[in-house]
């Protein structure tokens, strides 16, 4: 059901790579809610992805960016502009890699290098994102920066490696951006803490599908979908939460709260 909540809004959404990404139902939401938008991701990300099926299904333009450059994020900004019709009111970054997880390496043996690309592409990029948004004038007043994190960032979950150092910083940075951009033009910068979810990047981390099941049981609420964060993030980009900055917000079936769970106690009962 839509509310009308982005009706004449613009915005730029980053990260989709396929249906099953948290991105590509944040696109088909806003645009279900009026929002105009411009679909990026890394050119090697979208020759993987199905990112053509969604420009089509959201009217929407593809402009490729490596975010990790200050040259494709201008140009990004600037086509989106061209092509939106001024500036932008919400950006989604939804942007995270660690070749370390990729190729099995543990925490205690990382590659350092990897580690370093690890933090340029899943949280510095966000610091980029925002630092040119802010040099070209690109984001309306008042407009909305919401970045996807996990609780990793607070909490040890041994799978997650070099991970949980760049959600650390991606959430730091939008306490500390957050502060800057809402002083100078009243953007509102966030992260939202999203439960283990089934998309393509977070199925590939070794012993998901047991995690996914004992975060489950650990909620009240269950694990939230990713239709359900789509539903939030555009509540974030809306003018229904003006006031609402510099924060992490957990979006997780109350898994962030609970300390034991009843189902679990059965469990290590038995």
């Amino acid at each position: 059901m839509a509310y009308g909540l982005l009706k004449g809004k613009k915005g730029i959404i980053s990260g989709a790579l396929d249906e099953n990404s948290i991105a590509w139902k944040v696109a088909l939401r806003a645009k279900e809610e009026g929002a105009t938008i411009t679909l990026t991701n890394a050119p090697i990300a979208m020759r993987m992805g199905e990112i053509n099926k969604l420009a089509e299904q959201c009217e929407a333009k593809i402009i490729p960016a490596d975010a990790t450059s200050l040259e494709d994020l201008e140009k990004l900004y600037k086509e989106s502009m061209e092509f939106l019709g001024g500036k932008v009111d919400f950006v989604l970054h939804s942007i995270g890699m660690s070749t370390n997880i990729r190729k099995g390496r543990e925490y205690g043996d990382l590659n350092y290098d990897w580690f370093l690309k690890s933090l340029d592409v899943s949280a510095l990029s966000f610091h980029k994102m925002l630092q040119v948004a802010e040099k070209i004038d690109a984001i309306e007043e008042g407009g909305s920066v919401v970045a996807l994190s996990y609780i990793a960032a607070q909490r040890s979950f041994p799978d997650y490696t070099d991970m949980a150092q760049a959600k650390a910083m991606l959430e730091s940075i939008a306490r500390s951006y957050g502060y800057r951009y809402g002083k100078k033009k009243g953007v509102r910068v966030n992260t939202v803490s999203q439960s283990p979810t089934k998309t393509t990047a977070g199925t590939g981390i070794s012993g998901f599908n047991a995690f996914y099941e004992y975060a489950n049981q650990m909620s009240p609420l269950g694990n939230a979908t990713a239709e359900d964060c789509a539903d939030y993030v555009v509540t974030l980009f809306s003018d229904l939460t003006r006031k609402v900055t510099m924060q992490n917000l957990f979006h997780d079936g109350g898994f962030s709260g609970v300390g034991i769970s009843e189902e679990i106690v059965e469990k290590m009962e038995q």
